[in-house]
């Protein structure tokens, strides 16, 4: 999770289990307004294999289904979903299964929105990528996908931004609004134990480019003071300070 840096410094940070593994949250991002209902990732899902859930600690009764249940939203509610791309622990809940074990879309109204690079390396996946993606978080939606290259406005103030470094083509939210700016990262970045600018996860396939796309972002969140949230991180909303060269995550006191 740390690359490079040695795990006699990591695990300061974060303590590993008697596995060597460390707690990863998976967020999921809901945002609301008068017409739509947006959910940026839909986390592992429910459809991994006895093996894997043992492998990676994750409990599948942790559904994003149920997270939107307890918040009083029905899955026919949400009309956009947005993967920040197409690994398993972002993507699993996209679909579920559904007559004879066969994976169909678990938004059954919504827009699914990818960047079509993320897309085609997803269906065309290589050596080192190719245990993250699992075809049937992603190939049943190719009717209900809405692909996009690069930076989009998806509604008014709600953008995506391509940018290269966990895979070719992942993207983060940026969501402007009466003047504040929300930042919801993607795993170029994935928490606040990764804003030190060489902690770059060996998961990285372009680890200099991760490494190139924190430099330009983090000054330009510390200046304009967004609000940040991480993909694999506590579930919390804060801001990224700048001490004495060194970037840190202050937590809001009081979370919106």
């Amino acid at each position: 999770m740390f690359g490079v840096v040695p795990k006699v410094v990591w695990e300061r940070a974060l303590k590993p289990d008697d596995r060597n593994r460390v707690t990863v949250p998976m967020n999921c991002l809901l945002v609301r307004d008068d017409r739509n209902v947006v959910l940026l990732e839909t986390g592992a899902g429910d459809k991994l294999e006895a093996k894997w859930l043992d492998v990676w600690g994750i409990d599948p009764r942790e559904h994003v289904l149920h997270k939107l249940k307890d918040r009083g939203i029905d899955a026919d509610e949400v009309t956009i979903v947005l993967n920040t791309h197409l690994h398993f622990d972002h993507a699993g809940g996209n679909t579920v299964r559904g007559e004879r074990g066969r994976p169909q879309p678990a938004f059954p109204r919504a827009r699914y929105v990818i960047q079509r690079v993320e897309w085609e390396d997803a269906l065309h996946p290589h050596e080192r990528s190719r245990a993250s993606y699992f075809a049937d978080d992603f190939a049943p939606l190719e009717r209900a996908a809405e692909f996009v290259d690069g930076e989009a406005e998806i509604l008014p103030g709600l953008r995506v931004v391509r940018v290269k470094g966990h895979t070719r083509a992942t993207q983060y939210l940026l969501l402007r609004q009466d003047g504040r700016t929300l930042f919801f990262s993607c795993d170029f970045m994935m928490s606040r134990h990764h804003l030190p600018l060489p902690w770059i996860p060996a998961l990285d396939l372009y680890p200099m480019d991760t490494l190139a796309a924190k430099k330009e972002l983090l000054p330009r969140a510390v200046a304009e003071e967004w609000l940040v949230a991480f993909t694999h991180d506590l579930p919390r909303f804060g801001h990224v300070r700048e001490r004495d060269g060194k970037y840190m995550f202050e937590e809001l006191a009081a979370q919106p």
